[in-house]
């Protein structure tokens, strides 16, 4: 059980993007997958599937075959069944080494006892670049897309209760990611076995 903080956050029922030059917003996945794939990149994921359930101490990180990840939050991290959230309903915040071109990720929030809550969420690049919604679940899809050869280093989540309540104590939410996708470049090694694939391919159909 995660722990409570006295701060309880105001709903909302803001669906909101702002979008810096260089950058695109997606809310459906396939369509990110496709414009990444067709930028030359490849998709790294990261599914949280290897941490262990319970409490870590922040930062805590970890890596897919080419992205170094930490994710802080002032109160430490929690996590369980491959979900990655924080300890204290507060700010929980990604950064990648060495930044990508692409990200994407299934944000979404959970009360103290980690289910699955209906929230606000806002999602937001070091660049200025922001997405806010609502989530109910882990399907929910916010994807970020470089357009110009810029890198993302990093991003921030944070959630607030999508309903109002009257009166009482508005119950604690806390941001939570089920999956992270990165766009990445393809190392040398890679670029050179796809070009000797299509070569192949193409001697192939000559035949």
């Amino acid at each position: 059980m995660k722990s409570v903080s006295a701060v309880a956050l105001v709903a909302s029922a803001l669906v909101a993007c702002s979008a810096s030059a260089g950058i695109v917003v997606y809310t459906n996945q396939s369509i990110w997958n496709a414009r990444v794939t067709t930028d030359g990149l490849v998709v790294e994921t990261e599914t949280f599937n290897e941490v262990m359930d319970g409490f870590h101490a922040s930062p805590f990180g970890g890596s897919t075959a080419s992205v170094a990840w930490s994710a802080s939050a002032s109160a430490g991290l929690f996590a369980q069944g491959g979900v990655l959230s924080t300890n204290n309903p507060e700010t929980l915040t990604f950064t990648f080494t060495p930044g990508v071109r692409a990200v994407g990720g299934n944000f979404f929030g959970t009360d103290i006892d980690f289910n699955n809550a209906s929230v606000i969420f806002t999602v937001a690049l070091s660049n200025g670049t922001s997405f806010t919604g609502e989530a109910s679940s882990p399907a929910s899809f916010t994807g970020f897309r470089s357009t110009n050869a810029a890198t993302i280093s990093s991003l921030t989540i944070d959630v607030e209760p999508a309903e109002g309540f009257m009166g009482g104590e508005v119950p604690p939410v806390y941001p939570s990611v089920d999956n992270l996708y990165f766009g990445v470049v393809p190392a040398p090694g890679a670029l050179a076995l796809l070009g000797a694939a299509g070569l192949i391919g193409l001697r192939r159909r000559r035949n």
